[in-house]
């Protein structure tokens, strides 16, 4: 019984070392490792290159840092000195910024004011003396266009007061061409007034009179046929034809404007 046993032993024994090659893989694990070793290898010497990089760029780069620190704090002094230097140029501009608002803001209020006064100057050019109205044809033409600047417009408005100003406070007389309404044409009267209240009108030629002042539609002619003989007297006294005294002419004080004179 025992040789049989050994026989199958010497049998089994083979089929297991066959079973044992025919079971090993492919791939050739020394191939595996050596791929591997390679990777490690170039990952070392890149590692190793980029060390050997930095410690020579690094002195460098932190001479850099060191160098821009440095000027960072020059800055920031600067800054500070430029800073404490102009608080008192800023404290002027925003004082400056404020008296320019407050300028413009006057300017806007004396503007809206002189255009409301130019508005009733145009209003009352009807009711000022013939002569006067004349004088002061080119500062009201002026006066009309709206492309004046503010210190334009107020250089005329205050010619125009002044020149009414000095009108109303002196007797003027003097020849002028005058359309009086119910008149046949412009007929040349002497003409004497007296400021911007009232004038007389005298036709030399055939003595009549008429008594001026301003009105509702503006300056109007009254005739007068009382007045003719005292206002030739009066305008002879005024241009020295005759000798000084006293005239007695007609006159309306404080009548509503558009009353007839005498009433």
């Amino acid at each position: 019984m025992k040789v049989p046993l050994l026989r199958h032993a010497r049998i089994f024994a083979p089929l297991c070392l066959v079973a044992a090659l025919g079971a090993a893989p492919d791939a050739d694990p020394l191939k595996s490792g050596e791929k591997a070793a390679g990777e490690w290898i170039r990952t070392r010497l890149e590692t190793a290159r980029l060390d050997s990089e930095w410690l020579s760029e690094r002195p460098l780069l932190e001479s850099t840092v060191d160098g821009l620190r440095e000027r960072a704090a020059t800055l920031e002094e600067k800054r500070d000195h430029l800073t404490a230097k102009t608080a008192k140029d800023r404290e002027d501009a925003d004082a400056m910024r404020a008296k320019n608002k407050a300028a413009a803001d006057d300017l806007g209020t004396a503007e809206a004011r002189l255009k409301a006064l130019v508005g009733k100057l145009a209003e009352l050019r009807p009711m000022l003396p013939p002569r006067l109205s004349a004088a002061l044809e080119l500062p009201y033409r002026s006066l009309a266009n709206p492309g004046l600047s503010v210190g334009e417009r107020m250089q005329l408005t205050i010619t125009v007061l002044n020149r009414c100003s000095q009108f109303n406070r002196s007797v003027t007389c003097g020849e002028e061409v005058l359309s009086i309404e119910g008149e046949q044409g412009a007929k040349s009267l002497q003409v004497i007034y007296w400021g911007l209240s009232h004038a007389y009108a005298l036709d030399q030629a055939t003595g009549r009179a008429w008594y001026g002042s301003p009105g509702p539609r503006g300056w109007q002619w009254d005739p007068r046929p009382d007045a003719g003989r005292p206002v030739a007297r009066l305008i002879a006294v005024y241009t020295d034809k005759a000798d000084p005294d006293f005239v007695a002419v007609p006159a309306s004080l404080g009548r509503p404007m558009g009353e007839a004179p005498g009433k």
